[in-house]
C-alpha cells in the first residue's frame, strides 16, 4: 500500500528488499551451482594430481618428499588449495539443496548433506596433518621417521579411505536425488552410480581413483551449465513443488 505521494506505507519493505531478493535469487540459480561445481572439480583435481605426483605416494611412502625442495613446495601448494576446494564444494551443496526445495526427500537430504560435510571435514583434517609436518620441517623442528610416517598414514586414512568413502556416499545420494527429480539424464546418473561403486570398493592404495569424484562433479556441473540458463528473479521466487 502507498500513500498519495506514492511512498510505501504498508511495511512490506519491497523497495528496500528488492535488490537483496534479486541477489539471493541469482545465487540460487543452476548457473551458480554449475560454476561452484566446476571450481571445486578443477581445484580438487589439481590438488590430487600435485599431491600424488610429489607427495609421499610418489616415492613409495618414504621421507624424500620432505628433503626435496621442489617436491615440498608442490605439496605445500596442494595443501594451500584445499580450503578453496572445500569452500566451492560447500557452495555447490548449498545451491543444489536450494534448487530441490520442498522436493528434497528427507532421507536422501540427510545422507547427501551429511556425507558432503564429512568429506570436507576429512579433506581438511588430512591436509591439516600433512600441513603440520610441512610447517615443522620449515622451522627446522626435529621430526623423527616414526612421526613423519604416522602423519603420512593418518593423512592417507583420512583422505584416501574415509574421505573417498564419504565421496562415494555423496555421489550415490546426489545421483539418486537427481534421478528421482529428473535433474540429469539417465546416462549421467548411471555414471554417478559407477563412480560411487568404484570409490566405495576400491582399495585405498589406488589413489588415482580419487580423481573420479571431481570428474563426476565436473560432468554434472558442465551439463547444468550447458542446458540451463540463468533463471529470472520471478521464476526463482516460485514456490517449490510438492515433496517426493
Amino acid at each position: 500500500m502507498s500513500d498519495a505521494n506514492g511512498d510505501d506505507v504498508g511495511g512490506s519493505g519491497t523497495s528496500r528488499e528488492g535488490p537483496a531478493l534479486r541477489l539471493a535469487d541469482e545465487l540460487r540459480t543452476p548457473r551458480s551451482a554449475a560454476v561452484a561445481g566446476i571450481v571445486f572439480a578443477l581445484i580438487l583435481g589439481a590438488v590430487i594430481v600435485l599431491f600424488r605426483s610429489a607427495g609421499p605416494a610418489a616415492s613409495g611412502g618414504d621421507e624424500s618428499w620432505l628433503t626435496d625442495d621442489g617436491r615440498r613446495s608442490t605439496v605445500s601448494l596442494a595443501m594451500n588449495l584445499v580450503p578453496f576446494a572445500g569452500i566451492a564444494f560447500l557452495w555447490f551443496i548449498g545451491v543444489l539443496r536450494a534448487r530441490l526445495g520442498a522436493r528434497e526427500d528427507k532421507l536422501f537430504a540427510t545422507v547427501f548433506l551429511g556425507s558432503g560435510l564429512l568429506f570436507v571435514a576429512m579433506l581438511f583434517a588430512g591436509s591439516g596433518v600433512l600441513g603440520a609436518v610441512l610447517a615443522l620441517e620449515s622451522r627446522g623442528g626435529p621430526l623423527s621417521t616414526d612421526t613423519v610416517a604416522l602423519a603420512q598414514f593418518v593423512t592417507a586414512a583420512l583422505v584416501g579411505t574415509f574421505g573417498a568413502r564419504m565421496a562415494a556416499v555423496f555421489t550415490l545420494s546426489a545421483t539418486t536425488a537427481a534421478l528421482r527429480t529428473g535433474s540429469v539424464p539417465r546416462w549421467i546418473a548411471y555414471a554417478g552410480y559407477a563412480v560411487a561403486v568404484v570409490l566405495l570398493l576400491s582399495p585405498p592404495i589406488t589413489g588415482w581413483t580419487q580423481l573420479l569424484f571431481p570428474a563426476w562433479v565436473l560432468l554434472v556441473s558442465l551439463y547444468i551449465l550447458v542446458t540451463t540458463g540463468s533463471e529470472s528473479p520471478a521464476r526463482g521466487r516460485e514456490r517449490p513443488g510438492p515433496s517426493v
